[in-house]
């Protein structure tokens, strides 16, 4: 246990040399490492044998790490380590406030768009429900978005134009800076703490204007955003608007259709009133004829009907007859024209 708690506090020292000698050589002149070193099992043996042959003897004994670099090593591994702490501390506060400047940015944006649908409720829908399927109200919507993007365009140019402005005369007082130092000018420190001071005010002037133009350029997205939104709703209520239209079309339509059929329908109850008022007067004026008189015209519709049932027996027999005449006046005349063909042909 003593042997390998040894072993431990000398393998760490160890890496901590090795990472110590890793920053001051460079990369292409450092020797192998200790760990990366791979020898055979004879090797291994070899240098054991030659290690305690050395040590017995005396000679050559290896030379350790004192006390006062074996401190130093410690020392300036804590403040590399102090070094990398005061890193991520700062990279954690940048990220912190990275973070903070979006939650900021992201609550301005959610109060300029509940302000912007306040008003637009307050300025357009009150508008539209108060013209329900106008055109008026819809040129209104597409007036106002436009509006609000021209605006927003303008801002945004007028940012960029701001801007690119700004790193101009940045990049003009770096040349002169540049130029001063080549030329080999002195400059007082008053001057270059006023230089700085300049720099650093338009450094934050850039920052604050490239800020604002990305603002303006997310609130631009989120209004393109809201903009399809109301547009497809705008296409879907026109085309209910247009649906509208058409039922309303055809509803006229079958109204109208339904006025005429009513009309014709009381033309024909006027017409049956008073075919109905005819019947109705011949119905009450209508006298039962006598009953000898209903007899003999009933003998007489009797004697009628079988002279009818006996012309027509007459006439199938007279049909019948006409059909033999045919029949045979047909033979005939074929008999006359073979006689005529023989005479012909005989002469």
């Amino acid at each position: 246990e003593e042997l390998s708690y040894v072993n431990s506090a000398l393998r760490t020292e160890t890496e901590m040399f090795e990472k110590y000698y890793a920053k001051l050589e460079p990369r292409d002149q450092r020797p192998s490492r200790l760990s990366e070193i791979k020898m055979s099992a004879a090797d291994y043996a070899q240098f054991r044998g030659r290690r305690r042959s050395k040590s017995r003897t005396g000679v050559d004994r290896g030379v350790g790490l004192t006390v006062d670099q074996k401190l130093e090593l410690v020392q300036k591994e804590l403040e590399d380590t102090k070094d990398d702490l005061r890193h991520m501390r700062a990279n954690a506060e940048r990220d912190m406030q990275h973070h903070e400047a979006i939650i900021e940015e992201a609550e301005i944006r959610w109060n300029e768009v509940a302000r912007a649908v306040h008003e637009f409720e307050k300025d357009i829908l009150k508008a539209i429900s108060k013209k329900k399927g106008s055109i008026l109200a819809t040129q209104k919507v597409m007036k106002y978005i436009e509006d609000t993007n021209r605006r927003r365009d303008n801002m945004k140019e007028k940012l960029r134009l701001k801007n690119v402005s700004l790193k101009v005369q940045r990049k003009k007082l770096l040349s002169q800076l540049r130029q001063k130092e080549e030329v080999g000018e002195a400059l007082h420190d008053v001057d270059f703490q006023q230089l700085k001071i300049e720099n650093a005010q338009f450094l934050e002037t850039i920052e604050a204007r490239n800020q604002e133009l990305t603002q303006l350029k997310l609130s631009s997205g989120n209004t393109l955003q809201v903009l399809n939104a109301y547009k497809s709703k705008l296409h879907k209520a026109m085309e209910i608007y247009i649906n509208l239209d058409k039922e309303i079309l055809l509803r006229k339509e079958l109204l109208d259709k339904i006025e005429k059929e009513t009309l014709q329908v009381e033309e024909d109850r006027a017409k049956a009133e008073a075919v109905n008022k005819r019947l109705r007067k011949q119905l009450a004026e209508f006298r039962a004829p006598q009953v000898m008189t209903y007899v003999r015209e009933k003998i007489l519709n009797g004697d009628l009907e079988k002279s009818i049932k006996m012309w027509e027996r007459k006439v199938e027999i007279a049909e019948m007859s006409l059909k033999g005449y045919r029949k045979a006046w047909n033979r005939m005349k074929i008999t006359n024209e073979q006689l005529q063909a023989d005479y012909l042909a005989g002469n």
